[in-house]
This record gives structure tokens, sequence and C-alpha cells, in this order.
């Protein structure tokens, strides 16, 4: 079989679980670490369908504590490695995603978030917000983008791999229950081929030559004796964090120029408010939306600037304020008012969108 991925452009019709392995595929992983769970588990499954024919590699570990540790060896190795969880696999991905946090290393990780806490639902929520972004112990040094389509959970997978190489902080994919069952249309597409360069994935470890003589020696820790250390390598790689930000931050925004109430959501939940937003305008009403892409970091300069510039907000998510409380930290000292819509572990359809929005604007 042909090494080309995807020989030309083509429509596809599949689930959101399939376009990711698609995609890990079209980016150039090299091996997938997993364990199942639901609602990500044919990620696992489409992967090792398709890993065979292109000469990848796939590992079902004992947990998901393996699966991220083993995801780790991998990218030292200088394998593009990359992994996918849910709900209590998140949770517990957070210690070797610290891990990565710490020595800088280039993880991928695919979340289809489910409800929570616990064990709860298997279906939806977006719930793994706060997990994902600011998890495990540590500053939140990593790049999250959620995603609002199967052709976004395609593009941004192939673009998590390229985040992570180039920027070497972990980076997620945070997707969601509704996304990983359901089937929808998406183009496929050979990155390279529309102008995408993949950047190469190199070893931290296991290089040529004499450590000392050829090249400098390699350390690769994530303990430290003093405080002193700690703080200095946390305060440059902080440093490293907040330079790339404005680079690595994405937003979408629509009619927020004119608008008496601007709408807030991420993910999935975008194209409820976006669906609403546009049927508001064809009556004449001056909506807008605002949909962050990068959830960590935020495009903060864009956030401040419409908190100042816009008297009324509507937040709206799949959670109890997990979002909200990321915005709102951006957000403190503006004179805007804040409105709030929280569904935890339901999904928001573009008529409830409309009817909150209907009821701030009377």
């Amino acid at each position: 079989m042909s090494k080309k991925i995807v020989e030309q452009e083509k429509k596809a019709f599949m689930t959101g679980n399939e376009v990711v392995a698609w995609a890990a595929l079209a980016a150039k992983a090299d091996i997938m670490y997993g364990y199942p769970i639901t609602p990500q588990n044919e990620i696992m499954h489409y992967w090792t369908r398709l890993a065979p024919k292109y000469d990848k590699k796939f590992l079902q570990t004992e947990d998901e504590l393996s699966a991220g540790f083993t995801t780790i060896g991998g990218v030292m190795a200088g394998r593009k490695a990359f992994t996918a969880t849910a709900g209590p696999g998140n949770t517990l991905m957070q210690e070797p995603m610290s891990m990565a946090e710490m020595m800088r290393l280039p993880t991928v990780l695919i979340i289809q978030q489910r409800g929570g806490p616990s064990t709860a639902t298997v279906i939806y929520s977006q719930q793994e917000v706060t997990m994902t972004t600011i998890g495990g112990n540590g500053e939140g040094m990593r790049i999250v983008y959620s995603t609002s389509s199967h052709q976004e959970l395609y593009d941004y997978t192939i673009k998590a791999f390229n985040t992570a190489w180039k920027y070497r902080f972990p980076t997620f994919v945070l997707g969601d229950g509704y996304q990983a069952k359901m089937r929808e249309s998406l183009t496929l597409y050979d990155p390279e081929a529309r102008g995408i360069e993949l950047i190469p994935p190199e070893p931290y470890v296991g290089k040529e030559g004499v450590p000392g003589k050829d090249r400098p020696p390699a350390h690769f820790r994530n303990t430290y004796n003093m405080e002193e250390e700690l703080y200095e390598l946390v305060m440059d790689a902080l440093q490293d964090y907040e330079k790339i930000s404005p680079e690595v931050a994405e937003y979408h925004a629509f009619g927020i120029e004119d608008a008496e109430l601007v709408i807030v959501g991420h993910g999935i939940v975008y194209r409820a408010i976006k669906a609403a937003v546009e049927a508001m305008r064809e009556k004449g009403l001056r909506v807008g939306y605002f949909r962050p892409v990068t959830l960590r970091p935020l495009p903060v300069p864009q956030i401040k600037e419409l908190m100042a510039s816009n008297k009324q907000i509507l937040l709206m998510e799949s959670s109890y304020g997990q979002l909200s409380r990321l915005f709102k930290d951006v957000a403190y000292g503006s004179p805007a008012k804040i409105n709030t819509f929280f569904k935890p572990g339901m999904g928001i359809t573009a008529e409830e969108v409309e009817a909150a929005a209907m009821e701030i604007l009377k």
C-alpha cells in the first residue's frame, strides 16, 4: 500500500474518533499508547486497523497512568507519540502530563469529554476544561485546542503535533462525547500538499556521539533538591510560555463591533451559539459571538478588548462555570456585565441560546 495517507483531498463521512485516527496518520504520528475508556475507545480501534498498513505502532497499556508515561517514553526516544482518554482517565493522565510539562516534552493527548464527577456518564460534557487546562500540579504550561466539528478535529489534531514539537509544551485536543460518536462530513487532506510543513521529531536521549565530548550531556529531570533550582526552571519555562502565548492563542468572533450582547462559548456549544446568533441577526437584533479556540492560553488581549467595548456578555457552557472562571480571570475589572447559562453534562441547543439571549435583551 502507498505510504501516502491521503492521495488527494476527498470528502468523508465518519465518526469523530475515526477522524482523529486519520488525522494522526496525516500528521505522521509514529505510535499510539492507550487504554480503553468511553467515549474515546474507537480512536484506538481505528488506529490499530490503520497502523499496520502504514508501518505505525500501537501499545495497549495496563492503565491510563502507563499510557501517559509510555507516551513520554516514546517522545524521548524521538517518536511522534500520542494518546487519548476521557473522564477518569484524564484525571489519571494528569500525573504524566505534569511530568511532560516539567521536562518540556511535546506530548499530544486527545480528550473526548464525558460527564463527571467520577465515573458519572460516558456520554458528553464540557466538564474537563479545568482539569485539561490547569490540571496536575504545576502552573498549567500546556496548550489546549477546543474543537467544535469533525473538520476541526482533523485540522487541530494535525496542528497539535506541530505545536507540541515546535514549542515543546504538552498539547491537548479537547473534544467531547458528541463529537467522538456522531458522524459528520469533512474533507481529508494531506497537510504537506496544502503547504503545511510537518515538524519532524527528534530524540531526547540516545543521540549519536559521546556526551561531553561530541555533544553536550543531556539532563532531563522532573525532581529538584533545592527550592532555588525549581524556581529558576519554572520561571524560565513560564517566560517561554508567556512569550509564545500570543502566537499560539486563537479565537473566532462575529458581529461584536456593534453588538449589544455578545455570546461566549467554546467547543460544540459554539455551534449552537453560531446558529442562534445568525438567526437573531436576520431578525435585526444586534447580537454577536466570541469563541476561544485555545482555552490555554486564552486570547487575552482580544478578551480584554471585548470586555471593554461591550455592555452585556452571555457565557454558555455544558459545565458549571469552568470556562467562566477562566474568562472572568482575564476580564477582571471590566465594567461589562457577564450573564451565565450553565448546563453541566448536557447539550445546549440553538433554541436555548436564543431564548437566553432574548431574556437579556428584554
